[in-house]
């Protein structure tokens, strides 16, 4: 079965290539019964899982379903507290990492952590070299066994290439080329894809076809749905830790995987509200940073959501930045409600009453070792402070009330955000600068990561900020999301401003066109 929203089979992948169909085919990687808790969070609870050499298996589920415990448990960070792990139908245990990468098993995280200042040959072979007469590295022989993977993989690659500089994806072939330097047979792959292009994504789709041809067991972890119906045979589903379902993906559609992933019939997944434009609340003319963005100008008013586009690299986030603050510009205006903004000072913005949440949620919108109520209250520490001294009572209850109106889930409002799944975190974020009142609020890839009951939420609420008079800038390269909730959409081009597009004739075909600088055919 061809799914609606596939293209076509990917080069190197063979549709028809089913394990269960191989006469005593047996998986190469299980879990059996597995039960792991933190304290009173039960993060699994009897999950089973079966791994085929020769598929690719999808796991799904949303922000907290259990998946990163469940590959953790896999990769031997965490060993159960009930069930069993059977490598090639043995019980076996992992007392750490690299227990499981000898044994075979090898992650590949969406971000890749690579020596910068080392060659890809290097960084690859790390501690592990050939060596020569007298224990000298063998320099050549790294090279040539290097340059023997990338070919294993279909890809180009010079070993001698320095790590610095390569792209996320080129970054994600180098950690999968080590992994199979172990000899890894199952090799799971956690969003590899949330921050690559279109171009990126069709290759990481041909090396994952040529690992499958030559046997490896791939589970694949993606938010996105029409991936995992594009490259998966088999889809296991998590919720709230426990097993849902294990089933072939074939007869199957997005919305009933989405029904299994929340227990619930998503009634809209963009709820955008008809709302009539106010005054406007943000306006921004002829701003220029030099090699970056060039004379860029438009206007957000009270109740709408503008929609930014582009492809990577087109300058969006960079002019947001500008607008808060955080970048200075060279040339151009900022106003809100009609004052200027000072360039480069985002504490003049917050007072005006702008707030940004930013693209990276962990590195940019949270200090990960502060609790979810400190992280709440970071934008708002003079409404919390008596006569010099931190109001405790004071800070909690506003952390609790947004906590609440936004609906995050989690086991105590003292516990460090890093503990949050990354839907949770991104909802932390929300709170932070929904609870400073702000009249213009702009939002940089507000779904990335995150699963689709929890997207759903997000549009849900950037709706009613906008209908409650809010002016929302929402970036992001989710062109669904950009045509589903937006009341106009402009697009950037290689730093310019090159469209701006009305809701009622925004089209995949004519965003895009304009994204690539090329007239709507």
């Amino acid at each position: 079965m061809t799914h609606p929203s596939d293209p076509g089979p990917d080069p190197g992948l063979d549709p028809g290539a089913d394990p269960e169909a191989a006469p005593g085919a047996a998986p190469v990687l299980a879990l059996k019964d597995v039960a792991k808790s933190f304290g009173a969070v039960r993060a699994l609870r009897g999950v089973s899982l079966e791994l085929f050499p020769g598929e690719v298996h999808a796991l799904a589920g949303e922000n907290g379903a259990g998946k990163s415990t469940l590959i953790k448990t896999l990769a031997g960070v965490h060993r159960p507290d009930a069930g069993r792990v059977l490598l090639d139908g043995e019980p076996v245990v992992f007392h750490g990492p690299g227990d499981a990468r000898d044994a075979g098993i090898a992650v590949i995280y969406q971000e890749p952590t690579l020596f910068p200042d080392l060659s890809i040959a290097e960084n690859i072979y790390m501690g592990r070299q050939p060596r020569r007469a007298l224990g000298r590295i063998d320099h050549k022989a790294t090279r040539a066994a290097t340059a023997a993977l990338m070919e294993r993989l279909g890809v180009d690659l010079d070993p001698d290439h320095p790590a610095r500089g390569l792209s996320i994806a080129d970054q994600q072939i180098v950690e999968i080329a080590k992994a199979l330097s172990f000899d890894a047979r199952v090799l799971i792959m956690d969003e590899p894809t949330a921050a690559l292009t279109g171009s990126e994504v069709a290759r990481l789709f041909a090396v994952v076809g040529t690992l499958r041809e030559q046997g490896a067991a791939v589970l694949f972890i993606s938010h996105r749905l029409e991936e995992i119906f594009r490259i998966c045979r088999r889809v296991t589903t998590l919720r709230d830790g426990e097993l849902i379902a294990s089933e072939p993906i074939d007869g199957m559609t997005e919305d009933d995987l989405v029904r299994r992933m929340v227990g619930r019939d998503l009634d809209e997944l963009y709820p955008k509200q008809d709302v009539t434009p106010g005054e406007v609340a943000l306006s921004v003319r002829r701003l220029t940073r030099e090699g970056v963005f060039t004379d860029v100008s438009f206007e957000v008013r009270r109740g709408e959501i503008v929609g930014l586009a582009g492809l990577v690299g087109a300058g969006r986030t960079e002019v947001a930045r500008a607008v808060f603050g955080i970048d200075r510009w060279d040339g151009g205006e900022v106003h809100v409600d009609g004052r200027p903004l000072t360039n480069g000072a985002p504490s003049t913005a917050m007072a005006a009453g702008l707030a940004l949440v930013p693209e990276d949620r962990r590195a940019q919108g949270l200090v990960m070792d502060m609790s979810i109520e400190r992280n709440i209250n970071l934008t708002g520490l003079r409404t919390t402070v008596k006569a010099g001294l931190m109001d405790r009572a004071a800070e909690r209850s506003r952390a609790l009330d947004w906590a609440v109106r936004l609906q995050v889930k989690y086991a105590r409002i003292a516990d460090s955000v890093n503990t949050l799944s990354g839907g949770n975190q991104q909802k932390v974020v929300l709170a932070k600068w929904l609870a400073t009142g702000p009249k213009v609020l702009i939002v940089d890839e507000p779904t990335r990561g995150i699963d689709v009951g929890t997207k759903a939420e997000v549009h849900r609420l950037l709706g009613e900020l906008a209908a409650d008079g809010v002016a929302v800038l929402m970036i992001s390269s989710d062109l669904p999301e950009i045509l589903g909730m937006a009341d106009r959409v402009l697009v950037m081009h290689e730093g310019r401003l090159a469209a701006e597009i009305p809701r009622s004739a925004a089209t995949e075909e004519t965003v895009l066109a304009a994204a690539t600088g090329r007239a709507a055919a």
